[in-house]
């Protein structure tokens, strides 16, 4: 679900793996459903069946090749993931449920997270839900930076029009130097697209990584 960031997941599996040969590698089946709804559009209009729907086709298809769990590299999605999770055996691995413990055990419990991710995210409470219920105070962006983020992923990154990783990075560092933020939550696959430098790495947590090593450790 957005092709940039299922190609950059794909890419940071395979770094990601200790291996010395190609049968060392994890087995992959990689369906990169392009044409679905927009995620944040259906959730904003409150549409979700027609994703589901074609959600569905793709879960049976990954049945047949019998795969051991499902990754979904859409953060939006996981909005989705109990109705997806009742279509099938097949474990799903929640990225939003996984991103929060991490963080929780990085930065502590009680921590403050702000939260970086899609207007469709945000609106569905998932993040600051799933915070809440582990102890953690979720923060999310006023109005005008939150604008910023959607132009970084919506008028750059899914038109293939490289960010400067300046705007992302300046955001994080007003949320934990004026929002009082102890770390902030990449919540949207196309950021993770963008190169931080080691200092922003490290007052964030970028969901991405999280789904890549917590599939690593499943599949292997």
């Amino acid at each position: 679900m957005g092709p940039k960031a299922t190609s950059v997941f794909i890419d940071q599996i395979i770094e990601s793996t200790a291996a010395d040969r190609d049968q060392d590698h994890i087995d992959m089946v990689i369906l990169n459903h392009a044409s679905l709804p927009d995620r944040t559009h259906v959730i904003l209009e409150n549409s979700g069946e027609l994703f589901l729907k074609e959600i569905e086709k793709d879960i049976r298809l990954l049945e047949y090749a019998e795969v051991a769990n499902i990754a979904m590299p859409c953060n939006t999605a996981h909005y989705y993931i109990q109705d997806m999770q009742a279509m099938t055996s097949i474990p799903i691995i929640d990225m939003v449920e996984e991103s929060m413990k991490a963080i929780r055990e990085t930065f502590g419990s009680g921590c403050k997270i702000g939260i970086l991710a899609t207007n469709g995210t945000l609106r569905s409470g998932i993040y600051s839900e799933s915070a809440r219920r582990l102890g953690m105070v979720p923060h999310e962006p006023d109005q005008d930076v939150q604008q910023q983020v959607m132009n970084i992923i919506y008028r750059d990154i899914k038109r293939g029009i490289p960010s400067n990783p300046a705007e992302l990075e300046g955001i994080i560092h007003d949320m934990v130097t004026k929002e009082g933020c102890d770390c902030a939550i990449i919540a949207c696959t196309e950021l993770s697209i963008i190169k931080l430098s080691e200092e922003t790495k490290q007052v964030s947590i970028d969901a991405m990584d999280v789904l890549v090593r917590k599939s690593i450790e499943l599949s292997q």
